[in-house]
């Protein structure tokens, strides 16, 4: 979403990571096709949107997504990674990320 730039107010910039971003954003587009019934499996989506069945794993704790929208880096946090097998619990995937070497907080600051 672009937000039009209004006269005196100043641009906002991100910290957000652009390409974790469009994950996201993809991964809620897809999210909302099978919650309407329009795919009855991840697998029928996969082959008629032709992506690879991989990419249309696990869903991020909320805390992972805001840490995401954020813009706050973690080693975990990163397209590449979250694309390898990622733990499919919540609890297991916060404790992934904390035991990420690159936390410039502590674990409980990433995954309230």
């Amino acid at each position: 979403m672009v937000m039009p730039v209004q006269e005196g107010v100043p641009a906002v910039g991100t910290r957000a990571d652009p390409t974790l971003v469009k994950a996201l954003a993809r991964a809620f587009r897809y999210q909302r096709l099978l919650d309407e019934g329009r795919y009855a499996s991840i697998s029928e989506m996969a082959a008629a949107e032709r992506i690879e069945r991989g990419y249309l794993g696990t869903l991020l704790a909320p805390a992972i997504v805001e840490a995401i929208l954020d813009g706050r880096r973690y080693e975990m946090l990163t397209l590449p990674r979250l694309m390898d097998p990622f733990p499919f619990e919540r609890s297991d995937q916060r404790a992934a990320i904390a035991a990420s070497d690159v936390m410039p907080k502590g674990p409980e600051e990433v995954c309230r």
